[in-house]
């Protein structure tokens, strides 16, 4: 009798063992649809395996540029969803590498507050018969869109970045060189409002974020390196980098107006305090007005996939949920698009803003968005910008799309000095790639302006339909 219940004992515990826990299974299923998918019975699995080793959870491979003039990033991204009752938790890791040396690597969680939908229930009043309706009447309250807050820690390494001084009127003959290393830490908050229908129908949110950044510069070899050419008047910031406390609040309005026309509007306020050096602290505010107008109508999916709030950086789509599909070729999908960007910085007399937070057009800035793409990345550099970008963009065939940019920008070292006169001007054109969940490629030739002609291959460092990661500027 203890012999057989010894051996009833073993045999629970090793089938306990043997259970899997919830990650064990989602790596199990991961490689069943790898091991699917790699078959390669013909040419098209060559695109369903890249497709799946590049999208898939909870490991994937990671890929996509870094901040201009520092290569391509290569590496691996690791996502995992668990769901509450009132909470979609998600994780997202990633490290990438490139040839430059250059590398990023971070961990972000995500918590979206999901509650359950709220059922009100009409009772009517009676009729004139005094008699009452068999069943009452229920209305479906859904809390959309929900509330989401990030936490983040992440690392970036930067061997070469352009510095050509402050201002609107450097030369090309002031070119230096520096490296970067940027340790950020914090956490943000969207907090959508919901309460009246006048507010819905602006689908409203409020921004709001705490950060510690933490940076580091560092002077490149030669006479090209920014310690040689520049001194702390000319670059602020450059002799000491203390660590940043940094704010934020916001607002943002993204209304669908009839059947075609989107509005993305954006305004924030930043404060940075430097606790061991009050000359570095600075404030700013940034205006940012997208208008979108779709040529064939607006979807909530969009005619090209948007980042959303709720997917993680590494994340297409949320939880289980299966990728954005590759577009047909014969989907026709087209948008004009207009944004205005304005972004001023306020300092102290004694204070300055350091020239690592000021924020730059030209070629593509430090977080690889495109301005101004005929000049050289990094090109105008000042804490205060204007920027006005004129787009159009059309699908060819399948996830194929040719798109058409112009812009017009300038900086400024004082608040005063910023206006829509002396604007700096640019042309692009070129090819862009939306395969399903795979990170947006574009291949443009940018001209205009007195300094020539730029080609720019840039593909995004978030899957299409995943988040942003923390701005390094």
């Amino acid at each position: 009798m203890r012999w057989s219940a010894v051996v009833m004992l073993w045999l629970v515990s090793t089938a306990a063992f043997a259970q899997e826990n919830w990650l064990q299974a989602d790596f199990r299923r991961e490689s069943e649809r790898v091991a699917d998918a790699c078959k390669f019975h013909n040419f098209m699995s060559v695109g369903s395996c890249a497709y799946t080793l590049f999208t898939d959870h909870p490991l994937h491979i990671a890929a996509g540029s870094m901040p201009p003039q520092n290569g391509f990033g290569l590496g691996l991204a690791f996502v995992a969803d668990r769901n509450t009752p009132n909470w979609r938790l998600s994780w997202n890791a990633d490290a990438v590498g490139a040839t430059s040396g250059s590398w990023r690597g971070g961990a972000y969680m995500k918590l979206v507050h999901t509650p359950e939908e709220k059922i009100r229930v009409t009772v009517p009043t009676p009729g004139a018969s005094g008699e009452l309706p068999s069943k009452p009447k229920k209305h479906e309250v859904r809390i959309h869109p929900y509330t989401v807050f990030n936490l983040y820690v992440q690392a970036t390494s930067l061997n070469k970045v352009n510095y050509f001084g402050l201002g609107n009127d450097t030369s090309l003959t002031d070119k230096s060189l520096f490296g970067m290393t940027q340790t950020i830490v914090g956490a943000n908050a969207i907090k959508p409002v919901y309460e009246w229908p006048a507010i819905q129908k602006l689908n409203l949110a409020l921004l709001g974020e705490v950060n510690g950044r933490f940076v580091s510069i560092r002077g490149e070899g030669g006479q090209s390196s920014i310690g040689t050419l520049y001194t702390n008047v000319t670059a602020p910031g450059l002799s000491n980098q203390p660590g940043f406390i940094q704010l934020g609040e916001g607002l943002r309005i993204k209304p669908v107006i009839g059947d075609h026309l989107e509005l993305n509007y954006m305004g924030n306020f930043q404060e940075f305090f430097a606790p061991s050096s009050s000359q570095n602290s600075f404030e700013r505010w940034t205006v940012d007005l997208n208008h979108t107008y779709y040529l064939y109508g607006y979807t909530e999916a969009g005619p090209a996939v948007k980042n959303t709030d709720s997917n993680g950086p590494d994340a297409c789509a949320p939880g289980d949920a299966k990728c954005p599909p590759v577009p047909h070729s014969r989907n026709l999908n087209g948008s004009i698009g207009v944004r205005l960007l304005l972004s001023e910085s306020i300092n102290s007399a004694t204070s300055a803003v350091p020239f690592y937070f000021q924020q730059t057009l030209g070629g593509q800035d430090i977080n690889s968005a495109m301005t101004l793409g005929s000049y050289q990345d990094y090109r105008f550099r000042a804490p205060n910008i204007l920027l006005l970008q004129e787009s159009f963009e059309h699908s060819i065939w399948g996830p194929f799309g040719l798109k058409f940019m112009a812009d017009e920008g300038r900086v400024a070292l004082t608040r005063g000095d910023i206006g829509f006169s002396h604007l700096r001007h640019s042309y692009a054109a070129g090819l862009t790639l939306r395969a399903g969940g795979f990170p947006m490629v574009q291949l443009m030739f940018a001209w205009g302006g007195p300094e020539g002609h730029h080609n720019i291959f840039g593909m995004n460092n978030s899957l299409l339909g995943g988040s942003a990661r923390p701005l390094l500027d």
